[in-house]
């Protein structure tokens, strides 16, 4: 069965879901100020489904969501920054600006991390 993608904003999460199980998630937050970017903060796949290619398929959706809503990505999880580094026509960069204050978020709540 092919892995399903759905997106738990209220719980800043977007999962992967095969036969109704999750399998893996973005760990992710809604940048408090404008241009309110999509922050990456965490990719986990379950172990037992490691090399099928979720945590791509996860950040993939990632972008098309954050372009979707005409928002950047910052991402912040290093799965995900390496993947973006790789697919720079897929992930566009983050202004620094941005960037900043995405850290500044991160560090001053510590349910996001």
């Amino acid at each position: 069965m092919p892995i399903e993608f759905q997106d738990d904003r209220g719980a800043g999460r977007l999962l992967a879901v095969e036969d109704e199980a999750v399998v893996g998630h973005i760990a992710y937050f809604v940048l408090a100020d404008a241009p309110h970017a999509l922050v990456a903060v965490h990719t986990i796949v379950e172990q037992d489904r490691e090399g099928r290619g979720i945590a791509g398929g996860l950040v993939k959706t990632f972008y098309g969501i954050a372009a979707a809503e005409g928002v950047p990505v910052v991402p912040l999880c290093p799965y995900a920054a390496s993947w973006a580094a790789k697919h720079p026509d897929e992930a566009p960069e983050p202004a620094a600006e941005v960037v900043l204050a995405a850290k500044a978020q991160l560090a001053a709540d510590r349910d996001l991390r």
